[in-house]
């Protein structure tokens, strides 16, 4: 489905809306409401006797990891304002539910109120007319958030289509220190003064920003959907030369593929990049800014909705950044060890071949050779149950050190649009299918 389709969509499922009967709504909305009615992950049935008007199976249709504390903000954070993120679904579902979190507040966060909206248009802050859903928390309109914790909303019924934009909005009146952010989005989200949590009109939301702040997941409730994946890299998975609000990261083009082409899986496709990102070394902090895939793999990757695989792209940080991992093997071993951790859960894991960075400021031909011999490992069958060639897709052939000039953004490090596309579209949709394969 292209995004005009997608918009074509929201309007016709709210003139649907518009002829259902408020008590059926209402009846609805009690049994999502929260607390023991609480609708379970998995498509398991409420605690209460009271069953959903809907079953299916809880998916991820989007998703951003938490990459540190927002610079700036370690005093007052941002009381007294609403902040607007604007987030983009790769699967669709008839009921939604948020993840917040306070991962690196240094004290509790309040959230006195917070809503749920579909876009009226792509990168808009205004809501579709009648979609906006105030959210709940174990029944409550406001929650209280620890540092270092997260919570989950109750679900609220909502038809969300998949490839479309959702509005999710939340207010603080009080100081909560360090703002948990993702801040590579290549999106733009919102800020207004005040409570306008509900308020469907964007005028008031003068305030962009390029960050994701404290909204870290998004799952609907699916009759299509088969589960999730699970996409860890780092700023080639974050897409960060991609085209600004376009939805041009290479796990974008993945959910098309997996949404309209006949025969593949229908999973939604949650992005967990964070740019700078390695194998090994977390960044500085505690908690790390920027932890490294074996530290966030449980909270990334095993802790999302429905998840059936995961894909892994990591390594080069290790070879550009210092301190560089100049031995192939402890990357690999590294990398093993998330596979491993996958497997114990029965997912299936698929890697990607690490793609070359000559021209780039940090290339030196040692590292060349680094990167050769972790590339070595994934093709021998070693690392991963299968893997998928962006080294091999994106590479100059005349010069397979260098990156194909159309597929290069200009860093010689990070691809181009054209270079994501064709990452997404060089992976077979066959191998997210499937038993885990043999012991590694």
């Amino acid at each position: 489905m292209t995004k005009r389709h997608g918009y074509a969509l929201l309007a016709a499922l709210v003139a649907v809306a518009a002829v259902i009967s408020a008590a059926i709504y209402v009846g609805f909305s009690g049994v999502l409401r929260g607390g023991d009615d609480t609708v379970q992950a998995g498509g398991a049935h409420p605690r209460s006797s009271a069953a959903p008007a809907s079953t299916g199976t809880w998916a991820g249709t989007w998703s951003a990891s938490p990459a540190g504390g927002e610079p700036g903000t370690e005093t007052n954070g941002f009381a007294g304002r609403s902040i607007r993120n604007v987030v983009h679904t790769s699967i669709g579902g008839a009921a939604a539910r948020i993840t917040l979190s306070n991962l690196y507040g240094q004290q509790p966060l309040s959230i006195t109120h917070a809503s749920l909206a579909l876009a009226s248009a792509p990168n808009s802050p205004t809501a579709l007319a009648d979609s906006v859903r105030r959210l709940t928390f174990s029944g409550n309109t406001s929650v209280v958030i620890p540092a270092g914790a997260q919570v989950i909303s109750d679900a609220v019924r909502l038809q969300v289509p998949g490839d479309a934009d959702l509005l999710v909005t939340t207010y603080s009146p009080t100081a909560s220190g360090p703002v948990t952010y993702h801040p590579q989005a290549r999106q733009m989200s919102y800020v207004a003064n005040g409570d306008l949590v509900e308020e469907p009109t964007g005028t008031r939301y003068t305030g962009q920003s390029p960050y994701w702040r404290y909204l870290t997941a998004v799952d609907v409730l699916s009759n299509e959907a088969q589960g999730t994946v699970v996409v860890l890299g780092d700023s080639l998975t974050d897409g960060i030369t991609s085209t600004m609000g376009a939805n041009h990261r290479w796990p974008d083009v993945l959910a098309e593929r997996l949404r309209t082409e006949s025969g593949a899986p229908r999973y939604g496709v949650v992005n967990q990049g964070i740019s700078g990102n390695r194998v090994l070394s977390d960044g500085y902090g505690r908690p790390a800014n920027n932890p490294s895939g074996l530290s966030r793999f449980d909270r990334d990757v095993l802790s999302r909705s429905g998840v059936r695989a995961v894909v892994i792209d990591l390594g080069i940080n290790d070879i550009l950044r210092n301190p560089q991992q100049t031995d192939p093997n402890k990357i690999a071993d590294g990398l093993r060890e998330l596979v491993r951790q996958a497997h114990a859960r029965g997912l299936r894991v698929i890697g990607a071949t690490l793609m070359p960075f000559q021209g780039h400021r940090g290339y030196q031909p040692h590292l060349e050779t680094v990167r050769q011999g972790v590339n070595e490992q994934i093709r021998s069958g070693k690392v991963y149950d299968s893997y998928v060639d962006f080294d091999k897709a994106l590479r100059d052939p005349y010069n397979p050190r260098k990156l194909l000039p159309r597929y290069d953004s200009g860093d010689h490090l990070h691809p181009s649009d054209a270079g994501y596309d064709r990452m997404a579209k060089t992976f077979d949709l066959s191998t997210l299918r499937g038993s885990v394969g043999a012991e590694l």
